[in-house]
């Protein structure tokens, strides 16, 4: 008698992981829960939520009757992932914790964990994303150790795994994980990949999980909640009180409390104003946000872009880029966007040597004169 597969299920306490732990079970595989802690942080009212949340992913692993663990990477999310945020804040650039936490937290130190610890043939979460592996390919992956430096040897024969957008394309989480390193990719399951969240929903009705169908759903920055954003950050960060300027006319429009705090693209709520103002550009050294009226304001546009170092979840870049320097893709810089056409062109940052597995890269438009708006979130 073959013995069952041991799946480690990531559970948040939330119905998507849950039903996640659930539809493994059916599938007759040995499943073991786990919550990660990884912020320490109290509501308004006093209420450590992840505690709470933690009591529920706890009832979850009861109701499935399987086992429960829960592991803290708070030491690690600090160093890893805030520290970073706080450092790209600073900058002036507008960081998203919640796909470095995939990257170093759930993909790296809960992975390991599973692997390691546990004993686990395989990952899984709640995320709506698929691969290009099918459950049964996932459990023959066997660890292989990624060579030191950028380059691995050439004649080792090596399929990469795919990630694939979700069924569900509103709730499709693969933006979330674009930073998912290929070792955890290949022996990763994700459950819910082809099922939309209204099934997720009548799937957990059914199966007496109500105590997490009825919580609301999560969003924005896992770690801040329901909390206000500017509040939270200024606890970390020493203000920067500075002006908002019009950039029609150099008007001044109002005060800030720090330049970093606005990101490209967002609305500037300034006191006394009837129209709603975006910001456009900011200026570090005086403190000073640029700001224009309306959304469709032309310095709210561009028709190119310019990243920092490229995460390829294959390990290498598409051989049409390194040979040709440029290739069609589709792109997006923030979640839920549409996905649009453009033109990646591999380039050079200043002073460095090219490298062809990354470096900075350009992107306009495939058709044109079309431009690319500015907005919250970069390029990933």
């Amino acid at each position: 008698m073959q013995v069952a597969r041991h799946v480690v299920c990531a559970v948040s306490g939330g119905v998507d992981s849950a039903v996640a732990a659930l539809l493994l079970r059916r599938r007759g595989y040995q499943v073991t829960g786990v919550f990660m802690k990884n912020w320490d942080s109290l509501d308004e009212h006093g209420v450590c939520t992840a505690d709470r949340d933690c009591e529920d992913a706890y009832r979850v692993c009861r109701i499935l009757d399987i086992p429960f663990r829960q592991v803290s990477y708070a030491k690690e999310y600090w160093n890893d992932v805030f520290s970073d945020f706080l450092n790209e804040y600073e900058k002036g650039r507008t960081p998203n914790p919640d796909i470095v936490c995939n990257k170093h937290i759930k993909f790296r130190c809960f992975f390991n964990y599973a692997v390691d610890n546990l004993g686990a043939d395989a990952v899984a979460t709640g995320h709506y994303a698929r691969t290009s592996l099918e459950d049964e390919e996932v459990f023959q992956q066997k660890h292989i150790k990624r060579p030191e430096g950028l380059f691995r040897n050439r004649f080792e024969v090596r399929n990469a795994v795919k990630l694939l957008q979700a069924a569900d394309n509103f709730k499709d989480q693969t933006f979330f994980l674009s930073q998912v390193p290929q070792e955890a990719l290949r022996r990763t399951l994700f459950p819910l990949g082809e099922l939309t969240k209204d099934f997720v929903k009548k799937i957990a009705a059914e199966n007496r999980l109500h105590h997490v169908l009825q919580k609301k759903e999560s969003m924005g920055i896992c770690f801040i909640g329901k909390r206000n954003f500017e509040n939270f950050i200024l606890e970390y960060l020493q203000p920067r009180p500075g002006r908002f300027i019009s950039i029609e006319d150099n008007k001044v429009l109002g005060t800030h409390k720090g330049w970093f705090l606005y990101t490209l693209g967002q609305r500037a709520n300034i006191g006394g104003l009837r129209e709603p103002w975006y910001v456009v550009d900011k200026d570090g050294a005086k403190g000073d946000v640029l700001v224009a009226p309306r959304t469709d304001h032309p310095a709210l546009y561009r028709d190119l872009l310019r990243t920092g170092r490229v995460h390829w979840i294959a390990e290498e870049p598409p051989a049409a880029l390194v040979r040709d320097k440029m290739m069609e893709c589709h792109f997006r810089f923030r979640h839920q966007m549409a996905l649009v056409r453009r033109v990646l062109q591999r380039g050079r940052v200043p002073g460095q040597r090219e490298d062809p597995t990354s470096g900075a890269v350009r992107l306009h438009t495939a058709e044109g004169p079309e431009n690319v708006q500015r907005g919250q979130g970069g390029p990933q």
